[in-house]
């Protein structure tokens, strides 16, 4: 498999703007270019206490319901739309691990669509064992075997594998998208993506899309 029929994607389960090209941009590029999903989870926030916090400790000062809404109208240029933004963050370690047995299993696919879609539009607690369990069924995934995969050693250190060759490369943002010799970082309109797909040498499918358009607004978690 050439690089250029690669895409290289970062992203975490906790990033707002990773769910949302997730849900719109990366399934059309994918769709019209003949192009190899390599997903690489990055932990956005590995400074997170098991259990989370508040996210006004994060933006301290900002109106959350304000933020929430400018997320969920950014959310909607892309075609997304039923995005329930928590009041708090978790710590996505332990759903990373899952994933990495995921991965393991032949159901990474799965168990990433069940995670980005139980955290953003059901509420889903990342850190919950109910919910893990819950999301690794949704996934076909033996629960028992994933909830003893979110604090295996060795899945954990795969993980910390993962971020530290990211680090390595210079990702700090995410969504990151590597095309050939192009890195894209945040949540950019498909056209970005599908002209350094294009350049990377990636053959068209044959598919229609609607265009995507998104405002001038913060696109990436850091």
């Amino acid at each position: 498999m050439s690089s250029s029929s690669i895409l290289r994607l970062f992203t975490d389960f906790i990033c707002p703007f990773c769910f949302i090209a997730e849900q719109s941009t990366v399934p059309r590029l994918l769709a019209t270019y003949e192009l190899d999903l390599d997903w690489c989870g990055f932990e956005l926030h590995p400074e997170t206490p098991r259990g989370g916090r508040e996210l006004s400790t994060l933006f301290p000062g900002v109106d959350l319901a304000s933020l929430h809404e400018r997320t969920r109208r950014f959310a909607a240029q892309f075609g997304v739309s039923g995005i329930k933004p928590p009041d708090r963050i978790q710590s996505s370690r332990r759903a990373l691990a899952v994933a990495e047995f995921a991965r393991v299993n032949g159901r990474l696919e799965a168990f990433r669509a069940a995670a980005f879609e139980g955290h953003w539009r059901q509420s889903k607690n990342l850190e919950s064992d109910v919910d893990l369990a819950a999301l690794a069924v949704m996934a076909d995934l033996d629960s028992d075997g994933a909830l003893a995969a979110a604090d295996d050693a060795v899945y954990l250190a795969r993980v910390d594998t993962r971020q530290a060759q990211a680090r390595s490369a210079g990702i700090s943002g995410i969504p990151t998208f590597i095309l050939g010799q192009a890195i894209i970082v945040g949540c950019q309109p498909y056209e970005i993506l599908a002209q350094a797909a294009e350049s990377a040498g990636a053959r068209p499918r044959s598919a229609s899309y609607p265009p995507v358009i998104s405002e001038p607004w913060v696109s990436s978690c850091v």
